[in-house]
This record gives C-alpha cells, structure tokens and sequence, in this order.
C-alpha cells in the first residue's frame, strides 16, 4: 500500500476534534487513493464515512484514475502498472537479525510477485530460505546446481520442510541478495515459487530451483529466514506482476 493510500474516505461533523493524521490525510489526497478496489469499495458509506455518489473520484493504485457513475466505477486510461513490475513493499534488513518479517507485501491487486534482496552483509555464509506466513510445514522443493570452478552438477532437496530452504546463499561480508518469483500467494491455492540460486561464494555454486506449499491459504506476509549465523543491512523489495 503506498504512502497516500486511504482506507476510509470521512466526513467531518460539526464540534468535531481533528487530529493530526486526519489533516494531513486531507492535504496529502484531493482524490482519495487507494490500494486495491476491496479497501475501495469499503471506504463509503460506513459510520463517519462520505456516501458513494455519481461523480465521485478515487484512485485505485496499480488500476488508476476512477470515476463513480451512480452505479459502478470507470477507469479513465490505461492501468500505469501495464505491463510492469510495481513495488507493493520494501523493508530495510536490520542489524544481526536471524530472520526478516515482511507484511503486508501481498493483496488481491496482483496474482504473482517477485521478491529481490540486494546489499548487506552475513555474519558467514549461510542459505537464505522463505517462509510464508506463520506456516512451518508442506514445503515441497528441489533445487539443481553446477559448481564454479568444475562440471560438477549437484542438488538438494525438501520434502514437507518448515520452509523453502535453499533460496539463495550468502557470501558473507561480500554479499547478500536473492530473487525468486511467488505464484498465487494471496489466492486461496497452492502458493508455487521459483528462483535463480545466487550463491555468493566462489567454491559454491550458480542454478535454480522450484516448489510449491501444499495447503490453500491465502497469505500477505512472508519471512526470509537464515540458516544459520545472522545478516546485517541491505533491501527487501517486492513488486506485483501487473494483470494487464
């Protein structure tokens, strides 16, 4: 959800205290923002909230530009996530942390995501895995590789782990990332996930690997965890896979 998203749009009463936030809201948005059409429909009409009417504005992020007509919502132009990548969350990775929470990174705006983990540091090398959720088991996963310095092929595997395991390896103090792409997290499915193994040391590694999540919850968060030691600093980016 970006900065200006909204999840109600107000209406003041007379005597009524505003708050700081309140004012800030309404001088940030002169069309009411927000991140999906559900928190859309959901910001009329409730206690304290504006009735929905013809000629009403909003703006739905990743959609676009909206009007009201008295009896359902118009898109003016093309989507501005046609055909792109939109960042849907970003979280800075603290210092010496064993895992990374990230919330709120799913919705029902986008299908697909893809999530990248670039800068920062391990305290020693160690694998990178994700866990979806608070969920700690059905982890299917298999992962193929070919050394750097020989033709030497190898691979690993997770049969009903507590989390994809094998995402991508750390280099220590000289690197940190990650790249994976996430299929059907937020629909209430199987939740698939394939990635690109960057191992960031020179007697590893370069592959790819895949899996699925066998139960069909619907998830919004997810956590990057460490297989052993911690990692300090660096990014965590999600972006939505545009639906048109």
């Amino acid at each position: 959800m970006g900065a200006n998203a909204q999840t109600t749009v107000p209406t003041f009463t007379t005597g009524q205290v505003l708050t700081a936030d309140q004012q800030n809201q309404s001088a940030r948005t002169g069309v009411p923002v927000f991140s999906s059409t559900v928190t859309r429909d959901a910001g009329f009409g409730g206690t304290g909230e504006k009735t929905l009417a013809e000629g009403q504005l909003c703006y739905v992020e990743g959609t676009g530009l909206q009007t009201y007509n008295g009896s359902s919502w118009v898109t003016w132009g093309e989507s501005p996530s046609a055909g792109a990548l939109v960042l849907t969350k970003s979280v800075t990775i603290g210092s010496a942390v064993s895992s990374v929470a990230v919330t709120g990174a799913f919705s029902a705006t986008y299908d697909n995501y893809k999530i990248f983990i670039s800068g920062g540091a391990a305290s020693t090398n160690n694998w990178l895995g994700i866990q979806m959720g608070a969920t700690t088991t059905g982890y299917y996963w298999g992962r193929a590789g070919c050394a750097f310095a020989s033709n030497t092929f190898n691979g690993d595997n997770g049969n009903n782990t507590a989390n994809w395991t094998d995402v991508s390896y750390t280099g220590g103090a000289n690197g940190l990332g990650l790249e994976c792409t996430l299929i059907n997290p937020y629909l209430a499915k199987n939740t698939g996930i394939g990635w690109n193994l960057i191992m960031f040391a020179t007697g590893q590694a370069g592959g790819f690997g895949s899996g699925f999540l066998n139960n069909t919850t619907s998830y919004t968060d997810f956590t990057v965890v460490v297989s052993t030691g911690t990692i300090t600093g660096g990014e965590i980016r999600v972006y939505g896979y545009a639906l048109s």
